[in-house]
């Protein structure tokens, strides 16, 4: 399934016609030579909402946690060839609930007034094909399809508890050994899948100042998941010769994950906050 998923998402842009390529295709693309870009980002996250199972989602409480998120990207002059974008993203995060209700989480019972620790470790590739709708010196919008691949778990864990057992043998006299056992519950949930999403980019420089307004964004086309990633910011020309530009990035990041029954998992899940980042560009 993920693999006919990923392959009707790249057979959507691959297989543009002349005349429906002509739709998309204000102009040229960017250069007349293939480029190269390298980049990546880290952004310290606020991460707020709930996850658990249908019926009872649980906040934990998750804790600030700095994230990062690299790429690279290949655009060239051919007009009817989408160009390609490799991004990969991390998202953990922790957290705590002294529970007020009980909550079950993967066949595992957690009890009302344990304390339950929660491990959220997510990590997602999007493959991308896109197009330059328009571009000049000044203006630019990338419009395209990605494949999401999701790739992570979320754990839950409760109480350790001590569990004793007592075995007497013998008649008189009676002799009974006691063994202790430490247990403790542990609930965990895995992501396995491929989503496809819109994206959309576009960079507005700004005269005379070697600053761009950036913004970029995906969003969900899958009905019964709401997910979307979009940043928003500024870029700076630190390096800009003939062999490459090397630019500084600034700006506001937000990932949501709504997932609807994913393998028995809901969440309503949201990761944002500053970033910093660098782009190479050969």
């Amino acid at each position: 399934m993920k693999k006919t998923l990923l392959a009707a998402v790249f057979a959507v842009l691959f297989t543009f016609t002349p005349q429906a390529a002509a739709l998309f295709t204000f102009t040229p693309q960017a250069n007349n030579t293939v480029g190269l870009y390298l980049g990546g980002q880290i952004w310290q996250s606020e991460v707020s909402g709930v996850f658990g199972e249908k019926n009872t989602l649980i906040d934990f409480n998750l804790k600030k946690t700095q994230q990062s998120n690299y790429f690279v990207a290949v655009e060239h002059p051919f007009p009817l060839l989408p160009n390609v974008r490799i991004s990969s993203t991390r998202l953990n995060t922790t957290g705590k609930n002294n529970l007020s209700k009980e909550f079950n989480f993967d066949d595992e019972t957690f009890l009302i007034d344990d304390d339950v620790y929660a491990s959220i470790n997510v990590s997602f590739v999007d493959y991308t094909l896109y197009y330059k709708l328009l571009y000049n010196r000044f203006f630019s919008i990338d419009f395209g399809l990605t494949a999401r691949d999701f790739n992570g778990a979320i754990t839950v864990t409760g109480e350790t508890t001590s569990i004793h057992d007592e075995d007497c043998y013998g008649k008189e006299p009676v002799v009974c050994i006691v063994t202790t056992d430490l247990v403790t519950p542990v609930g965990k949930k895995k992501t396995d899948e491929i989503v496809p999403m819109l994206y959309v980019a576009t960079n507005i420089s700004l005269p005379l100042t070697g600053l761009s307004a950036i913004a970029q964004g995906d969003i969900s086309l899958v009905g019964e998941h709401s997910l979307y990633d979009y940043q928003i910011g500024f870029s700076y020309d630190l390096v800009d010769n003939m062999m490459v530009d090397f630019n500084l990035t600034l700006g506001y990041q937000a990932v949501k994950m709504e997932f609807e029954n994913l393998d028995s998992l809901y969440t309503d899940l949201k990761f944002k906050g500053a970033f910093v980042g660098v782009i190479a560009h050969f």
